[in-house]
């Protein structure tokens, strides 16, 4: 009797472990969708074209996914401060969104190894005379709230005492606007937005790289799904060795990609 009560005691405890872990694969074949979330402010990575359709090296990506899984997809757009949110409620398998894998977004949510490397880099009011980054000091900063470009420069402005010049926006379409209108004199962006935007705005000038380190972005997934990191693992290799990946890059930023390894460590 007892060794049947604690057989029975295993294969509850089993299949409730079971039922605690995350299967976003299954769940994404079964349901016949994959859910992306994407930043549609962010060309011409995420952008609506002029169809206000979701366009772009992101979208695209998340097609290619679904097409890999043979399922359809949804696109769900995101701000930058939602990314992480729509992964952890649930609301989206997956966000192809220039997300970086810091060490505190990992303790939240779970990150591939990297599928795009970006820089970061202002655009500029035509009239703030804003030339190289020495330039930037005494300007009004205007960021995305909840971006990595934000957060370094907040410490750049708190080493200057100037974080009062500083202005948050939820989307880095609000940024552009406000440097366009004169309401700040720098935004902050990356290098692929740079050209759409100063081609969009006659007084709005492609302005200094920041002096911020490379950033290397993940598609972002549940923390502990790892069977559903590891598929999401073997899409981004795949899309570099079958030359999709450049294909994409070339497309929607123009010239090579960027190399994705990071020196010294084993991608």
């Amino acid at each position: 009797m007892l060794k049947k009560l604690a057989a029975l005691g295993l294969a509850i405890g089993l299949s409730s472990t079971g039922a605690a872990v995350a299967d976003t694969l299954d769940n994404v074949v079964d349901r016949g969708t994959l859910r992306c979330g994407v930043v549609l402010d962010f060309p011409p990575i995420g952008y609506r074209d002029a169809n206000n359709e979701p366009a772009g090296f992101d979208v695209e990506y998340c097609a290619d996914l679904a097409a890999a899984l043979e399922v359809d997809y949804e696109i769900l757009p995101v701000t930058w401060a939602e990314r992480l949110p729509v992964i952890v409620t649930g609301r989206a398998d997956v966000v192809f969104g220039g997300t970086s894998d810091s060490l505190a977004r990992a303790r939240t949510v779970g990150f591939t190894i990297p599928y795009a490397i970006y820089y970061a880099q202002g655009v500029v009011n035509a009239e703030s005379g804003i030339k190289s980054f020495d330039d930037v000091r005494g300007k009004r900063v205007a960021g995305a709230v909840g971006t990595v470009p934000e957060q370094e420069w907040l410490k750049i402005a708190g080493e200057w005492g100037e974080e009062h010049l500083y202005q948050g926006y939820q989307s880095e379409n609000e940024v552009f606007l406000a440097v366009a209108q004169g309401k700040a004199d720098i935004g902050l962006t990356t290098n692929t937005a740079v050209k759409p935007v100063t081609g969009q705005y006659d007084n709005v000038e492609a302005g200094p790289r920041m002096p911020w380190t490379t950033d290397y972005t993940s598609v972002v997934g549940p923390r502990l799904d790892v069977t559903w990191l590891n598929y999401l693992n073997l899409f981004v290799t795949h899309q570099v060795r079958s030359g999709r990946y450049e294909e994409l890059w070339g497309k929607y930023v123009g010239g090579s990609a960027p190399e994705l390894r990071i020196p010294g460590v084993m991608y």
